[in-house]
């Protein structure tokens, strides 16, 4: 099968392409590099040219709390126009099956634990990241659309926090693993006494390393066929603050933790109902710990080589 990973050189695009690769299918893993997926007849080319079988969708401008709130514009109008674009090519094309990648912000700020697809649309969203989570109910909104009018077999999934190798680990534009990875990284190696890590450390989250993921990204691209979206989550919840200690200890860093709480939060509490994924036959088999110490031996290494995204 010839397969068109959009985003694959990125954390989870990486993954996918390996995934792919692994199980003998010929992948094109594009990178903003080679193609502007922001450009319709860029993408367009591109799809035609590599008469995809499948398209997965990994391609996104994302980043932490800071980022999302700095600059809503840029994170809804790049959004749009890449998800727009690849689908609108993947049509004209006449491209098979179409995975969409979005984003558990799509959810309700103070929607029930833990949360079920049904729950979309029934309540505000977290204000820190609603752009970006609006142009990804935009792209599940446009999958169905192309189901209804079209008959296409594309889905969409949802994954919960990523993590893994190639992640941005800058301090501004990350999302909250990578950037406590490569804060206590950062002070063990510089012997600092101290790291300031934003809000109180209350909230919960849950984490999926991005291998993971693309386990579950195959399965449901060949397992599943519904206007639903699915939820991808590891189901383990953890607080900011015991994540930011588990990082601490196997980082090495054994200075002081100092919380900013004049920073915001973000969301209280997000874990995913992932029940419909994993009655297909897939479970998460990487443990956070074990996913946290390779990773942070990855940025480590990147760092050093200088190909760690800073």
């Amino acid at each position: 099968m010839r397969i068109f990973v959009a985003g694959g050189t990125g954390l989870i695009g990486s993954a996918i392409t390996a995934e792919y690769l692994n199980l003998g299918h010929e992948v094109f893993a594009i990178s903003r590099r080679e193609v502007d997926l922001s450009d319709a007849d860029s993408t367009l080319v591109a799809v035609v040219d590599f008469k995809p079988d499948l398209i997965i969708d990994a391609a996104a401008r994302v980043g932490g709390i800071g980022a999302n709130n700095l600059k809503p514009v840029e994170f809804l109008l790049q959004n749009l126009k890449i998800q727009n674009n690849l689908m609108s090519a993947a049509h004209e094309a006449g491209v098979k099956k179409f995975v969409f990648l979005g984003s558990s912000c799509i959810y309700p700020r103070d929607c029930p634990q833990p949360i079920r697809e049904e729950y979309l649309l029934t309540g505000k969203l977290e204000e820190t990241n609603s752009a970006y989570a609006i142009a990804k109910i935009a792209g599940i909104e446009l999958v169905n659309s192309f189901r209804k009018e079209y008959r296409k077999s594309w889905i969409s999934l949802m994954p919960t926090n990523l993590y893994g190798p190639r992640d941005n680990f800058a301090i501004e534009g990350s999302h909250v693993l990578p950037a406590l990875i490569r804060k206590f990284v950062d002070a063990e190696r510089d012997n600092l006494k101290i790291v300031e890590l934003w809000g109180d450390g209350s909230p919960l989250r849950e984490f999926l390393h991005v291998e993971d993921v693309a386990r579950a990204v195959v399965l449901a691209s060949t397992e599943y066929d519904d206007t639903l979206h699915l939820n991808i989550g590891s189901g383990d919840e953890i607080s900011i603050k015991d994540l930011a200690s588990m990082i601490a200890e196997l980082s090495g860093f054994k200075g002081e933790v100092i919380w900013d709480m004049s920073r915001p939060n973000g969301t209280q509490r997000k874990v995913l109902d992932s029940s419909r994924i994993k009655s297909l036959g897939w479970t998460p088999k990487i443990s956070l710990k074990d996913g946290i110490r390779s990773t942070i031996d990855w940025y480590r290494e990147a760092v050093a080589s200088g190909i760690a995204r800073l």
